[in-house]
């Protein structure tokens, strides 16, 4: 009759044969790495917080792309150089 300290010992083993069979496994080999995934996620993430904002702000970027076709704006009164003024 098996001691209690052998059962243990003959668990352990198997424990260990099942781990070693896993890791040998094409299981693991097939995954991703961890640091592949969370630069997928960033890129992921960025990307998408890019385009939120482009759409929150869509307003604001077509008035500016409108102020840059129609040149300067007398409405703020800052008057063109001139070549008066030295510069």
């Amino acid at each position: 009759m098996p001691t209690e300290s052998q059962e243990i010992e003959v668990q352990t083993r198997s424990n260990l044969e099942l781990s070693d069979i896993y890791q040998d496994s094409g299981l693991r080999k097939n995954r991703p790495s961890g640091g592949l995934v969370v630069a997928i996620a960033a890129a992921t993430s960025a990307l998408l917080g890019g385009l939120a904002a482009a759409w929150y702000y869509r307003r604001t970027i077509s008035r500016l792309q409108q102020a840059a076709e129609n040149g300067p704006d007398s409405k703020f009164g800052i008057p063109e150089p001139t070549d008066d003024d030295g510069r």
